[in-house]
């Protein structure tokens, strides 16, 4: 299980001390929020804290867009230092391009699905793809409570992925713990993202070896 700690629930006081224990720990990627206050109802960080956190890790930066007009900035991301860079389906009128211009800028593409969007609204681009991001909460704040519909839509996808040839990895995000990550894990997912359970943890080093082993 490929784990990504969400840095959106750090101690912000601390982002250097926080980035260098996930940098140390086994985590695989470090996923960072950004959020709008427009698709989002929330705000969160930019720029410059991704430039903050990519001086101190080189390991992949797994950026998830919740912002309304992704397309202007994709160029910006990739000189901040994304490594894969997911973007909302429900604000992407020309998905198939966006997609494309991601990859052309030498990123991972991610696609988001909001919990009320159906996995099938992916069939046509889903051989483009280098990762589906479901959202088992909806996005905006963390540590809400996991929506079980999301271990169907994992495995729903995992069958849309062999009937399409596709490659993609499923990553989850929201309200992901011990028991729905090994639920998660039974039905297909690649990937978890979790932000509160690490970082609230006595150890988010040994919670992230945890999740790893599930």
């Amino acid at each position: 299980m490929l784990v990504s700690p969400s840095v959106l629930s750090c101690d912000f006081g601390n982002i250097q001390r926080d980035t260098q224990m996930l940098h140390n720990s086994s985590a695989d990627w470090l996923h960072i929020d950004v959020m709008d206050g427009v698709f989002v109802p929330n705000i969160s960080f930019g720029f410059p804290v991704l430039q903050a956190i990519r001086k101190h890790t080189d390991k992949i930066l797994d950026v998830h867009l919740m912002i309304a007009n992704p397309d202007a900035y994709l160029e910006e991301f990739k000189k901040a230092g994304a490594d894969i860079l997911t973007v909302h389906y429900e604000v992407c009128p020309h998905l198939h391009r966006t997609i494309g211009r991601i990859q052309e800028l030498g990123m991972k593409a991610g696609v988001a699905l909001n919990p009320h969007t159906p996995i099938e609204v992916l069939s046509e681009v889903a051989p483009m793809l280098d990762l589906v991001l479901i959202m088992s909460v909806n996005p905006g704040f963390g540590g809400q409570k996991f929506i079980a519909a999301a271990n169907d839509k994992v495995a729903r996808l995992k069958s849309l992925r062999q009937s399409t040839n596709s490659h993609f990895l499923i990553e989850v995000d929201g309200g992901v713990n011990l028991e729905t990550g090994a639920q998660l894990a039974q039905a297909g997912a690649d990937a978890l993202v979790a932000g509160s359970f690490v970082f609230g943890a006595s150890d988010p080093v040994a919670t992230i070896a945890a999740l790893k082993s599930l």
